[in-house]
């Protein structure tokens, strides 16, 4: 071997070296723990229940129905991705995937709230409590924990139940006062648990989420439904300061998504390179109000229509962004992902 030849050899193991050293320094500061519901649920939702697990979901990444409840990737994927990891491990895998234990896990669920909501997803308490036993188990240690992320995205569930069961908005502040301060025990305890940096999620604007804005025609957002975010995040805004002053070694930042929201769907020039043709209305829906995106009869016939580039909608269905929803979102908080690390 010249001595050309031994020099590439030299500097290609240096970098192999260098590379798993990044790798191994990455995953030991930041194993990444999720908690909410289906904006960041990668995959827990039961298979028997979820649409998430029905074409057309899926069809962007992985390719195939894989319990993201979009076309692609979440905002999951995109947080461990800035942070140099891969997607935290969803609990339900966690016995079959255990070299993608060291990023961390995800406890989220598509449908979960605060409290108990209208379907079966395990609340936050109860994803807290998961958390907590993967603790005694032993799986991740105190320097495991005090050096990791908490992604916490949940509440818009807890609003849809709200008003299922009250027909109306009001004693909507009581409500989101007491949905708040449960929040703010749970934030806690999780940093009693040993998380020392917490990201939180604000209320998106539900006013503009198509199953929500029929009544403007898909050219407006719903003013009345989005004050539901307003009143939410006002309330959050303050219990994180509170937070943040009262628990020494603690960090809570809100991530802004109904800033970020606002920012792409208010205004085509802010949308930059992502370029969304009619941004309110949903890619994949339900023929009908009976039917939602993956809707199929008895026969196994398609119920719901598809657009045709989903990749120039915002929205995937009428509640969830699209990846590319998703991916100008998360360009959108960047700055504050800096913040987190």
């Amino acid at each position: 071997m010249g001595l050309m030849e031994k020099e590439k050899l030299f500097y290609f193991l240096l970098m192999f070296v260098l590379l798993i050293g990044v790798e191994v320094q990455g995953s030991h500061h930041h194993k990444l723990f999720i908690f909410g519901d289906s904006y960041v649920d990668t995959g827990n939702t039961a298979k028997s229940t979820s649409s998430a697990w029905m074409e057309p979901y899926g069809i962007t990444f992985p390719g195939k129905p894989a319990g993201r409840w979009s076309d692609g990737r979440v905002l999951t994927d995109y947080l461990a991705s800035f942070l140099g990891i891969r997607t935290p491990i969803a609990y339900k895998w966690r016995k079959i995937g255990l070299k993608l234990l060291r990023y961390g896990m995800n406890f989220a669920y598509g449908g979960a709230g605060v409290f108990n909501t209208l379907g079966t997803s395990p609340n936050l308490t109860v994803q807290i409590d998961f958390f907590q036993e993967q603790i005694k188990e032993g799986v991740y240690t105190k320097s495991d924990v005090e050096s990791s992320l908490a992604l916490v995205s949940i509440v818009g569930n807890d609003y849809d139940a709200y008003q299922a069961r009250n027909g109306t908005l009001k004693g909507l502040q009581a409500f989101a006062t007491s949905l708040i301060n449960q929040l703010s025990m749970d934030l806690r305890r999780l940093n009693d648990l040993g998380v020392k940096k917490i990201a939180v999620t604000s209320l998106q604007p539900v006013g503009c989420l198509p199953g929500n804005n029929n009544l403007a025609s898909l050219n407006q957002c719903n003013e009345t439904q989005n004050e539901i975010s307003s009143v939410n995040n006002l309330l959050l805004d303050q219990a994180v300061q509170v937070l943040n002053k009262s628990n020494e070694g603690l960090k809570i930042t809100v991530l802004n998504l109904y800033e970020a929201f606002l920012s792409i769907l208010d205004s085509p020039a802010n949308q930059g390179r992502w370029k969304f043709e009619n941004p309110l209305k949903a890619c994949c829906e339900g023929i009908n109000s009976s039917y939602s995106c993956g809707s199929t009869d008895e026969n196994g016939n398609k119920m719901y229509r598809l657009c045709e580039k989903p990749h120039s909608s915002f929205f995937w269905d009428i509640r969830h962004p699209s990846q590319h929803g998703w991916t100008a979102l998360a360009a959108y908080l960047r700055p504050t992902f800096h913040t987190l690390s």
